[in-house]
């Protein structure tokens, strides 16, 4: 009992510390329905892992990284705006990874847990790789932290000034393809970019500058995580709905504070 308790706690704390900075980005620029495209794209990852009888984590990862590379290879040849082509794949994606799961009678797949995520059943081996990717996207946010902010201010000038801003973009969306991946067993993939978006949202109201708010994301996030395991555990919800239910009152009451001048 204290066991999967311990990895439940710890796996949501270590997603949502890293979730406030990256969100934070996520937000400044706008990429909500990019995270919900590699969102729905981890079903089609966990349906080819079961296939190929690989460790679904590590499919997820693999295939939210390749969508993501498709999607900057396609939005700078293709003339469609990136909104079509992100509800192109978003939604192919999802329902290719329902039809081959649809094929796989043999192999019995707890589809719930993975729309919704399944918080409660973390067990070591998922801690590992949480734990991991959470570290390796935030060391990369902390190095890449100046130049990231540089291309999110303003763009061109970040360019006149010698930043290689393709290779940035290309990064911070393979981060956000690893914070997904990672993120799929707590809170499943359809309420992946929720755990992203409202905390940073949240605390972008009272935050003075970018630090301020990348921090304030990630405390309310960890905040959410507590409550929403704490929901769980006395009213017997699931876990995952109940800490983005946790992080939607949090954004709802940030309405009542004062807002900083």
């Amino acid at each position: 009992m204290i066991d999967f308790l311990f990895n439940a706690l710890v796996a949501g704390l270590a997603l949502a510390l890293v979730a406030g900075p990256l969100g934070s980005f996520v937000v400044w620029r706008r990429m909500a329905y990019f995270g919900d495209t590699l969102s729905h794209a981890a079903l089609l990852g966990v349906a080819l892992g079961l296939a190929l009888n690989i460790a679904p984590m590590l499919a997820v990862t693999v295939g939210c990284v390749l969508i993501a590379v498709i999607l900057v290879t396609l939005q700078r040849r293709q003339p469609l705006a990136s909104d079509t082509l992100l509800g192109i794949l978003a939604h192919s994606t999802l329902s290719l990874g329902l039809v081959v799961l649809s094929f796989m009678r043999d192999v019995r797949v707890d589809l719930m847990s993975y729309l919704f995520g399944d918080l409660l059943a973390v067990s070591s081996t998922d801690l590992a790789w949480i734990v991991g990717g959470s570290v390796l996207v935030l060391v990369m946010l902390a190095l890449l932290w100046r130049p990231l902010l540089a291309m999110t201010v303003h763009e061109e000038l970040a360019r006149v000034e010698g930043l290689p801003v393709a290779a940035i973009r290309l990064t911070l969306m393979l981060l956000i393809a690893v914070v997904i991946a990672v993120a799929m067993k707590i809170v499943g993939v359809l309420l992946i970019t929720s755990l992203l978006i409202i905390p940073a949202a949240a605390a972008q109201r009272h935050a003075r500058t970018p630090e301020q708010m990348a921090l304030g994301a990630s405390v309310i996030g960890m905040i959410a995580v507590c409550a929403g395991l704490a929901l769980s555990w006395y009213q017997d919800t699931p876990a995952g709905p109940s800490i983005v239910v946790s992080a939607g009152a949090i954004f709802l009451l940030s309405f009542a504070l004062p807002r900083r001048a």
